[in-house]
């Protein structure tokens, strides 16, 4: 299955998309009924009495000001003052309320982000960049905090708004109301016809920012390398073209968010410009009054100022819709690695078969074609061929970080699908080349992924690792399980981050071992030790090794040799040495 996010954006026709972004954005705050409720209330009442403002001025003119009363003045001075502190208290409210429901939308949908991504498989990492990923947790979803906690609300209030403005210009005065709305109409059509455009262009620009994101992090990771190589202006050109594209996408999405405004600008002053042409020679003709004609630029004020505003809104929800299109993306990705139903196991003898297995990467040719083997309960197995002939494939098969392109892999004579993903880890231990250590302690690092021993005291664990026969390990770091590591930095060695690796895995007492590549980055003694260790496992526990120094895999009950799609048994270690020179040739 094709993992490769990148290759959503632009593929759906604009206006459908559109609209079942909406509703799928939209169901993000479907358990806040209450908040929203609250907040809807608080904005009609602010919409309200923001709207009775300018009529009850108008009239004060027409019926106090223009005939001295000046105590009516001051009463309608005193209910305004009351109209507008209500208002305020309302809008306090509904942006306190809004301010929430973004906040707690945000910490779901960054859950739900981050959730996704451990259940998706390893094909989804090697298609996608580290920095793109993060870019879409932290910054598209930033983009949708902004739009609940704020441009949600100001757009329905600046609906309510528009609408009560746009009602009482009509039931003052109708023609004057239609003249003065004539140029919303104008804009409308503008808007339907941009829409599709400016999303596009956010969602380019919001690639970018994933792309660059994804190029610091790729350049910072491997920048001992780079300096190594005195190649830092390789980083640099990278760096630059990066950053180049995204100022690209940046001006555009600046200039696409920005055309609205000066449109719906010109249009408030159109609205304006006809209201006081037509309202002039209204009152010349005595058919209107100079209260209503300040009313009514109010009125046409409270239309247009929301419209304006609605074009900066409508950019926002613009944004928050590239951003939800790419996280919806992520989120929507099914994974290939799904548990199935099968309860009982058929009956096998051997700890793990390989029946008809072939495999291909999605973007690659086929790596394996019809493999056929099995391995006993207790033996030790060496997997050994050219580089790049298929052995880590092989070995990732094993412990189900893909599944087969077709044919079947038992463990325990069950299908390996029908493992939950807790079971499989606890009967597969693998120890990778370059193990990855999280941020804490040799103890957190050892523990990880081990309920067992998670409530076990340091001291009791120290008793586990003595029993495990790994307490010359723990005495290379100086400070015992209190030992501080880092995944960044050089607090420990390469070749200690390995002994850490391999005792995790051996403490989980596994039922199949895989060791790839492990003793690459240790010193003579401490492979020794390790050697000790693995004669020393629990007689159920099958070892894979994956090695190229043949003294490592010289005791191996079994040898098979991996190459051009093939896994073929080798026998002797003078026949898999013969058949890795000529594999080397053939490759």
């Amino acid at each position: 299955m094709n993992y490769d996010l990148n290759q959503f954006v632009g593929q759906k026709e604009e206006k459908n998309a559109t609209y079942k972004a909406l509703r799928k954005l939209l169901a993000l705050i479907n358990d806040e009924h209450r908040t929203l409720a609250f907040a809807f209330a608080a904005i009609l009442i602010n919409s309200a009495l923001l709207l009775l403002g300018p009529i009850l001025i108008g009239r004060t003119i027409d019926q106090y000001i223009q005939h001295k009363q000046f105590d009516g003045v001051l009463r309608n001075a005193g209910i305004l003052l009351v109209i507008y502190l209500i208002a305020f208290a309302t809008g306090y409210t509904q942006t306190r309320l809004m301010g929430g429901v973004g906040q707690r939308t945000l910490f779901k949908l960054r859950n739900a982000v981050f959730n996704k991504l451990q259940e998706l498989p390893v094909a989804f990492f090697n298609q996608n960049k580290a920095g793109d990923l993060i870019s879409r947790v932290n910054n598209d979803t930033d983009k949708l905090n902004l739009f609940f906690s704020q441009a949600l609300m100001q757009f329905i209030s600046s609906i309510f708004m528009m609408t009560g403005a746009g009602l009482f210009l009509l039931f003052i005065n109708l023609p004057l109301g239609a003249a003065a709305l004539s140029p919303a109409l104008l804009l409308w059509f503008f808007t339907q016809a941009t829409s599709a455009w400016v999303k596009r262009k956010n969602a380019l620009n919001l690639k970018s920012v994933g792309d660059m994101s994804a190029e610091i992090q790729e350049s910072l990771n491997n920048f001992k390398v780079i300096i190594a190589f005195n190649r830092r202006d390789y980083f640099r050109r990278r760096f630059e073209k990066a950053n180049q594209q995204n100022y690209k996408t940046a001006i555009g999405a600046g200039l696409a968010n920005n055309v609205y405004l000066p449109i719906y600008g010109l249009s408030a002053q159109l609205g304006q410009l006809i209201v006081l042409s037509f309202g002039i020679y209204l009152i010349a003709t005595d058919r209107f009054t100079v209260g209503l004609l300040i009313s009514f630029l109010s009125y046409v004020t409270n239309f247009y100022n929301p419209l304006r505003q609605l074009a900066t809104l409508w950019t926002s929800f613009q944004v928050a819709l590239a951003g939800w299109d790419r996280i919806s993306h992520l989120l929507a990705l099914p994974t290939n690695l799904t548990t199935i139903e099968q309860p009982l196991a058929t009956p096998d003898s051997a700890l793990l078969s390989f029946r008809h297995v072939s495999f291909a990467y999605p973007t690659g040719r086929e790596v394996l074609h019809d493999i056929n083997f099995e391995l006993e309960t207790g033996k030790t197995y060496a997997l050994v061929g050219p580089t790049g002939g298929g052995k880590t494939t092989t070995a990732s098969l094993m412990a189900r970080l893909y599944d087969p392109t077709s044919g079947i892999i038992l463990l325990g004579g069950k299908d390996i699908r029908a493992y939950s993903p807790a079971e499989r880890a606890q009967k597969i231990g693998f120890i990778l080349q370059e193990p990855f250590l999280f941020t804490g302690t040799v103890r957190d690092n050892i523990l990880y992924g081990n309920s067992q021993y998670q409530q076990y005291t340091n001291e009791q664990l120290t008793d586990v690792i003595h029993a495990a026969n790994l307490q010359e390990l723990l005495k290379r770091f100086d400070e015992g399980l209190d030992t501080t590591v880092q995944t960044s930095g050089d607090a420990i060695s390469l070749g200690q981050k390995q002994l850490i690796a391999f005792m995790r895995a051996v403490l989980r007492n596994p039922d199949l071992l895989i060791l790839d590549e492990a003793t690459a980055n240790i010193d003579t003694v401490t492979e020794k030790l390790l050697d000790e260790i693995l004669q020393n496992l629990p007689a159920k526990t099958t070892l894979i090794i994956i090695a190229h120094r043949l003294n490592t895999i010289e005791r191996a009950d079994d040898i098979f040799f991996i190459n051009a799609g093939q896994v073929t048994k080798a026998g002797s270690l003078n026949d898999a040495v013969t058949m890795l020179l000529h594999g080397k040739q053939v490759s």
